[in-house]
């Protein structure tokens, strides 16, 4: 790196941390890992990335780990589980470069994170007027309620079943909403003991998935193939979009970009930005690893058990462990309380991570200076309300209940664009990550994946509203609001150009001057 370019990006960072220390950041200093002195000679190169350390990795280690809670979360799983009933083990390739495409998208966010010290949604309130903030921030909350109504349902149909029944789904859905505020007040004894219970759960899922997967023996040379070999029919198109539109959640990216802040990092030393890049990329890669293990475990055991049957187009987390019950039978521990017990693993966790990542985004987006149990509060109860509401009109409709999560599903995917385009604009321009911002070859990719995910959920929402939408009324109504939705996407991708040319026309004419 030239000198002066080195000496541009120090004094970059040391404006942007005196910025950012005149305002509520996402951590206090005292809540925050402090990862310098670990292994650390003193008398270093800034620019120098100091050698690998196993010490140093652990250190770094769990940020990813709660990011990756969103692929696991009861909405992944019910879209994995219908996948494999229906497509068999023919999708398994999609869902592991889809599962790639969500490690990319988040790679991004943290590397916004740590190379800015802000995260997305504090960027983008500093980046946009006031109407574009509150729109983005209004898009991304409603994302956030949707997939916080799939998560608590997920929890309360793991209770209901648990309790064989006793506990309804609205009982549930006040349970899980109380065991967050406990969980999260683990955060108060440190960060750290906050993503071992999310290890814990985890693991929960794991090995609970993997045991089904040793009950149900699936085909291992099929599955092989089906990782392998691409094969996309028009029966299973709407499986795969499932698989695809599932992985990457706006909010996630939000959280992601916030989380990696709590590692404290010498930031005016470009060698130690990148050094905590290159751990959070190797934890993430780990963490996502995972996740597809447990994505794969959960698909597999469904392409063995109802591929090819009568109801496997009935199949949802309601019924699912029900009808695994039937096909193996009870045993020395029945696989239907096998399967409750990681769906509430996978519930309670994803609750947890969307009141967390609810917290950062009406913090950023808003400004708002309030505790962290206050924003808890309002973040919990924007999400709490409406499921109870939901738990108490679908209580006894398993079929009303899947649709309604079909629906859930299309409001995220909508979002999607308010999370991607942000992220990809902010990690393109030197003005904002300095040496960090992603080159041209990465720009491309990110930008063709970026293209990718939203065409496909493009299809999910014109193929959902076409089958439900009749009347001239409706019609027109959804056409105006089509035409604004695309609009708003215009305008943040050519803000986003016109933003990046100023800049270096700028600088160029400064270059010139000097």
């Amino acid at each position: 790196m030239p000198p002066h370019d080195d000496e541009e990006h120090r004094q970059l960072l040391a404006n942007r941390l005196l910025d950012s220390s005149e305002e509520e950041s996402a951590y206090e200093y005292s809540d925050k890992v402090h990862i310098i002195g670990v292994d650390e000679p003193d008398d270093e190169d800034s620019t120098k990335t100091p050698p690998f350390s196993w010490k140093k990795l652990w250190a770094f280690t769990g940020p990813g780990f709660l990011m990756s809670i969103a692929f696991l979360d009861p909405g992944n799983l019910e879209g994995n589980l219908q996948a494999g009933a229906i497509a068999g083990y023919s999708l398994l390739w999609l869902l592991f470069w889809a599962t790639a495409m969500g490690l990319l998208v988040q790679l991004l966010a943290a590397r916004l994170g740590v190379a800015t010290s802000r995260h997305l949604a504090e960027l983008c309130r500093d980046e946009y007027p006031k109407w574009a903030r509150l729109l983005l921030w209004i898009m991304t909350e409603l994302a956030l309620i949707g997939a916080d109504i799939q998560e608590v349902i997920g929890s309360a149909i793991a209770i209901k079943i648990l309790s064989r029944g006793f506990l309804p789904l609205w009982s549930g859905v006040v349970i899980t909403a109380l065991d967050c505020f406990v969980f999260l007040f683990l955060e108060n004894y440190g960060v750290r003991k906050l993503e071992a219970l999310f290890a814990i759960l985890i693991a929960v899922m794991a090995v609970s998935f993997a045991w089904m997967f040793g009950e149900t023996k699936p085909n291992g040379a099929e599955l092989l193939v089906g990782m392998v070999v691409p094969k996309l029919s028009s029966n299973t198109i709407k499986q795969a979009v499932g698989i695809v539109g599932c992985v990457i959640m706006p909010h996630n990216v939000f959280l992601h970009s916030a989380l990696v802040q709590s590692r404290d990092i010498d930031h005016h030393k470009i060698g130690r930005v990148r050094e905590a890049l290159k751990y959070y990329s190797i934890e993430s890669t780990a963490a996502l690893a995972i996740s597809f293990i447990i994505n794969l475990f959960v698909t597999t055991v469904f392409a063995k058990s109802f591929y090819g049957s009568k109801i496997a187009n009935s199949i949802g987390l309601e019924n699912a462990g029900q009808y695994l019950q039937e096909k193996y039978g009870g045993g020395a521990f029945p696989i239907l309380y096998i399967w409750a017990i990681g769906l509430l693993a996978a519930g309670q966790s994803s609750t947890i991570t969307g009141t967390y990542a609810g917290q950062f985004i009406m913090g950023g987006f808003l400004h708002m200076r309030l505790k962290k149990w206050q924003r808890a509060l309002i973040t919990r109860s924007c999400a709490i309300i409406p499921t109870l509401i939901v738990a108490l009109a679908f209580e006894t409709s398993e079929k009303s209940l899947d649709v309604l999560n079909e629906w859930l599903n299309v409001l995220q995917s909508v979002q999607i664009p308010f999370a991607l385009i942000p992220l990809l604009c902010l990690v393109s321009r030197e003005e904002i990550m300095g040496v960090f911002k992603i080159g041209s070859a990465m720009k491309v990719i990110s930008w063709l994946v970026a293209a990718l995910v939203m065409l496909i959920n493009g299809y999910l929402l014109m193929d959902s509203l076409s089958s439900a939408v009749s009347g001239v009324l409706i019609t027109s109504v959804i056409v105006v609001f089509t035409g604004a939705y695309v609009a708003f996407i215009v305008y943040l991708i050519s803000r986003g150009i016109t933003s990046s040319n100023w800049f270096v026309k700028n600088k160029s004419i400064t270059s010139i001057d000097n």
